[in-house]
């Protein structure tokens, strides 16, 4: 059920708000996150009733809102919060968004493999994806890094039926990480990356409840320098939990990583 189109924004696309009568209607079910435009406040549906919903934002403030409001934002678009009706055995959805199979044993591991650079980014891919990877049967491992990437291809040994994919932060023209992505060119590899500097910088900043990430100069470590800005504590460990804490779907992150991972995991199950 995954979107085939790995564009670099799948949210984008000019539109107008549309006239009223014509914004769509939404559930409000659990978990769903919304923005009131006139407030500014993001947060999660917690509960439903008759004419009102509650959000909650990451921090654990609650808002109640009245459902006959048309002008809440999901994904920036305008909508209609509506009371949910009965829930419907299989209409599920997993944080990726694809319907969630229930009562489904993992799939034996594939001898393919997903690589990623370090341990968040494998704990975000999990959080997200972690549903959909085990249906396919596809494991995720984290490297130190991608310098010695040429070598962990070889060891690797890919082929038909043993595919590897990797997901390689800071993926731009003239980095030091397109460079060596340039030297892979077996064809059961695909290399894809985003344009972050960190995955942290793949989560949308509103779901932090800031602006935007900030500038750290060149020099000093990106990871200590966002902790120092926002002022967090210095410890990224720390800053990280708190981070991955407030993921809660695909939702929450930025669509330059949601096209890249879909692509790979698509590459990785491919029948050949």
């Amino acid at each position: 059920m995954r979107s085939k189109d790995y564009g670099e924004d799948i949210l984008a696309g000019n539109w107008r708000l549309p006239r009223k009568g014509q914004i769509p209607e939404v559930p409000a079910e659990r978990d769903l996150v919304v923005e009131d435009p006139d407030s500014g406040f993001c947060g999660a549906v917690v509960a439903c009733g008759k004419d009102e919903v509650t959000l909650e934002d990451r921090f654990g403030r609650r808002r109640v809102f009245p459902l006959s409001v048309a002008a809440f934002l999901l994904d920036g678009r305008p909508v209609t919060l509506v009371r949910p009706g009965p829930r419907q055995p299989g209409r599920a959805v997993s944080a990726s968004g694809s319907l969630y199979v229930r009562d489904h044993r993992a799939r034996v591991a594939r001898e393919s493999r997903i690589y990623v650079e370090g341990v968040h980014d494998a704990e975000l891919v999990e959080k997200i994806w972690g549903h959909d990877l085990r249906i396919e049967g596809v494991a995720v491992e984290y490297l130190e890094g991608v310098d010695d990437l040429p070598l962990i291809v070889e060891e690797f040994e890919p082929g038909p039926g043993r595919r590897l994919g990797v997901l390689v932060d800071h993926l731009v023209p003239g980095s030091k990480e397109s460079r060596i992505a340039a030297k892979i060119t077996d064809p059961h590899v695909l290399i894809c990356g985003h344009p972050f500097i960190d995955v942290w910088q793949a989560v949308k900043p509103r779901a932090l409840g800031i602006r935007a990430w900030p500038e750290v100069p060149k020099g000093f470590d990106w990871k200590e320098g966002v902790c120092a800005r926002l002022g967090w504590p210095g410890n990224t460990g720390a800053a990280w939990r708190r981070i991955l804490s407030s993921v809660r779907s695909y939702a929450d992150l930025e669509p330059e990583l949601l096209g890249r991972v879909e692509e790979l995991i698509d590459f990785v199950t491919a029948k050949e």
